[in-house]
C-alpha cells in the first residue's frame, strides 16, 4: 500500500515582533488582558515589501532541504492561503516560479486556518493515488494586512509566516499519513470571515474609509464551536485508525487560542506533554500556525520515527479537519 510521508520541514518566520505592549499603544487593552485572553505574548508581522510567496518560498526551501531533494523534482505544490499576494493567479504558482519547480502543477486551497490540513490530505490523496511521488505542502499567511489595527476584538490575535512539508510516497503502509478528515458548515459564514474585496464588496472610498473590508469575528460564538469542532475531528482520527488518546506521541493542534487549545486537549483527554503549543510567540498565523509547530518540534527533536502525531484544525468556512500521522 502507497502511503505518504513527511520527510522535510521548514518554517520561516519575519524579523518584526509587535508585542502586547506595542498594542496597548494601539489601542484599548492591556498586555495582562491579552495574555489572559489569548495566551499571547507577541507575534510577527511582516517587513514592508515581504508578502505571502516570498515568506512560503523560504519556508519550502527550509523542507527541501530536510528532505535532501530539489525543487525540480516536485510533482505538485498546494498551499493553504486567505493571504495570497494577489486575488489571482495562485500564489501557489508564484511559490512554483521562485522555486523553479518546473515539474509540478501548483494550487492554492482556501479554507482558513484549517488550509493547512487540507492541502496535506489532498496532496497526501495525490501522491496514493500513483500520481506522483513528491509533493510541497505549505501554509502561509501575512494576516498583518487584512486585520484592522483599530479592533482590539481582533487585532490582538492575528500575525504572519509560513510553515512546509514534502511529502513522499513510501510503500511502509505502516507510516505516512494514515487518514485525514475534512469538514465544513457554511451557516457560521457571519461569525468568522473578511467581507472584502470580492465580488460582493468591491474597492470603494466608503468601505475603505469605514474599514468594512477587513477581517470580521464574534470571539466567543467561534470559541464554542471551534472547541467542539476540533474535539470531534480529534476522535473521528484517532477512532478511524483503532486508537485513543494515549496513543499520541504529540497533539499538533491550530494555534489559534490558548484556552481553545487547553479546552480541547482536556476534552479529548491528553496530557499537557503530549500537546505542542506556541502560540505565545506567533499568535494566530491561521494556515501557517499547524505547519510551523510541526517543524519547531521536528527541529527540537521532538518527532521520532514511529510517533503518532495528531493535527487539528478549525477556521472560517466554518471549515475544520485533522491528519492522523505515524511519523
Amino acid at each position: 500500500m502507497i502511503r505518504a510521508r513527511i520527510t522535510g520541514t521548514g518554517s520561516y518566520m519575519p524579523e518584526n515582533i509587535r508585542t502586547n505592549f506595542d498594542i496597548e499603544k494601539m489601542v484599548d487593552t492591556t498586555n495582562d488582558w491579552i495574555v489572559a485572553r489569548t495566551g499571547i505574548n507577541e507575534r510577527r508581522i511582516a517587513a514592508e515589501g515581504e508578502y505571502t510567496s516570498d515568506m512560503a518560498t523560504r519556508a519550502a526551501e527550509r523542507a527541501l532541504e530536510m528532505a535532501g531533494i530539489s525543487a525540480s523534482e516536485i510533482d505538485l505544490i498546494v498551499l493553504g492561503t486567505i493571504t495570497g499576494d494577489y486575488p489571482w493567479p495562485a500564489t501557489a504558482c508564484i511559490v512554483q516560479n521562485n522555486l523553479a519547480a518546473n515539474n509540478a502543477h501548483a494550487y492554492d486551497i482556501s479554507a482558513a486556518c484549517s488550509g493547512f490540513v487540507y492541502a496535506l490530505g489532498c496532496a497526501s490523496d495525490f501522491l496514493q493515488a500513483g500520481r506522483g511521488k513528491k509533493a510541497l505542502v505549505i501554509g502561509a499567511e501575512t494576516l498583518s494586512r487584512i486585520v484592522d489595527w483599530t479592533d482590539r476584538n481582533t487585532c490582538v490575535l492575528f500575525g504572519d509566516g509560513a510553515g512546509a512539508v514534502v511529502l513522499e510516497t513510501t510503500e511502509e503502509s505502516d507510516f505516512g499519513i494514515l487518514s485525514s478528515h475534512m469538514h465544513s458548515d457554511g451557516s457560521y459564514l457571519d461569525l468568522l470571515y473578511q467581507p472584502g474585496f470580492g465580488t460582493r464588496m468591491t474597492p470603494s472610498a466608503e468601505n475603505i474609509d469605514n474599514r468594512s473590508a477587513y477581517l470580521k469575528m464574534q470571539g466567543n460564538e467561534v470559541f464554542k464551536v471551534a472547541v467542539r469542532s476540533l474535539t470531534d475531528v480529534s476522535l473521528e482520527a484517532l477512532e478511524a485508525n483503532g486508537m485513543s488518546a494515549s496513543d499520541v506521541s504529540l497533539f499538533i493542534p491550530h494555534q489559534a487560542n490558548k484556552r481553545i487549545l487547553e479546552a480541547t486537549a482536556k476534552r479529548i483527554k491528553l496530557d499537557d506533554d503530549q500537546v505542542y503549543i506556541n502560540v505565545h510567540k506567533y499568535g494566530n498565523t491561521s494556515g501557517a500556525t499547524i505547519p510551523v509547530a510541526m517543524d519547531e518540534a521536528n527541529r527540537a527533536g521532538m518527532l521520532k520515527s514511529g510517533d503518532i502525531v495528531l493535527l487539528s484544525a478549525f477556521g472560517g468556512g466554518f471549515t475544520w479537519g485533522s491528519t492522523l500521522i505515524r511519523w
